[in-house]
C-alpha cells in the first residue's frame, strides 16, 4: 500500500483528489495539508510514501515544503502536483529535490500512475514540462558526449535526490570540500551552470 499525503490549499480540490486516489486499492490517503510547513510537520509523524505537492500556497509554499522533507525525510518521495508550468515555478521544484512534476489537467489514471512510478523510485515529469526544462535550460548536445566516472553519475543521482553537500559528503564519506570541488568541476566539464541543470542533464540522458 502507497500511502500518501496531500498538500493544496484548496480545500474542495484536496476532497476531489482524495475521492479519485481511493478508488485505487494500492493507495491510501493518509493526511491532507494547506501549506509547506503543515505537510513537513504531518510527513514528520505519518513518514507517507509519496507527497502530493502544490506549489503555490500561502504562507509556507510547495518549495519549502519540498525542501524540508528531501532535506529531514530523505525517504519520501515528493511529487509536484500544480496548475503552473512557467520556467520559475518548475525551476524552484526541481532545485528543491521534487522526484516529479506533473499538471492537474492530466487524466485521473495518469496522476495515479505518476504517484505508483515516483513510489518506485523513477522520476516523473509530464511531456510539456520535461521538453520545457529541456529547452530552458539550454543544455547542450556536445553533453552527452562526455564520459563520466561513476563518481560524478552518483553525485548527479544525489543532486536529483536533493541532496546538498554535506548530504553527498556524508553517505559517499568524503570531505565536504572534495564534494564542493567536484561539482564544480562536473559543472565546467559539462559546460553548465547550476544545480538544477544538473538535474536535468540526468533525467535527460538517462542517468537516474
Amino acid at each position: 500500500m502507497i500511502k500518501v499525503v496531500i498538500a493544496d490549499d484548496v480545500q474542495i480540490l484536496r476532497t476531489g483528489l482524495k475521492a479519485v486516489l481511493s478508488q485505487d486499492n494500492e493507495i491510501e490517503v493518509v493526511g491532507e495539508a494547506g501549506n509547506g510547513k503543515e505537510v513537513y510537520e504531518m510527513c514528520v509523524r505519518m513518514k507517507p510514501d509519496v507527497v502530493l505537492m502544490d506549489m503555490r500556497m500561502p504562507d509556507f509554499d510547495g518549495g519549502y515544503g519540498t525542501r524540508k522533507i528531501k532535506d529531514n525525510l530523505k525517504n519520501i518521495k515528493v511529487l509536484v502536483l500544480t496548475t503552473f508550468d512557467d520556467k520559475e515555478t518548475v525551476d524552484k521544484a526541481v532545485a528543491s529535490g521534487a522526484d516529479g512534476y506533473i499538471l492537474k489537467e492530466m487524466e485521473s489514471s495518469a496522476i495515479i500512475n505518476s504517484i505508483k512510478a515516483v513510489a518506485g523510485g523513477i522520476t516523473v515529469f509530464c511531456d510539456n514540462i520535461f521538453q520545457s526544462i529541456r529547452k530552458d535550460a539550454n543544455i547542450p548536445q556536445e553533453a552527452k558526449n562526455f564520459d563520466l566516472t561513476e563518481r560524478e553519475k552518483d553525485f548527479l543521482r544525489m543532486i536529483c535526490d536533493g541532496c546538498d553537500n554535506k548530504d553527498i559528503a556524508s553517505q559517499l564519506f568524503l570531505a565536504e570540500g572534495t564534494v564542493r570541488n567536484g561539482i564544480s568541476k562536473l559543472l565546467e566539464k559539462l559546460k553548465l551552470k547550476d544545480r538544477t541543470q544538473l538535474a536535468v542533464f540526468a533525467i535527460k540522458n538517462n542517468i537516474i
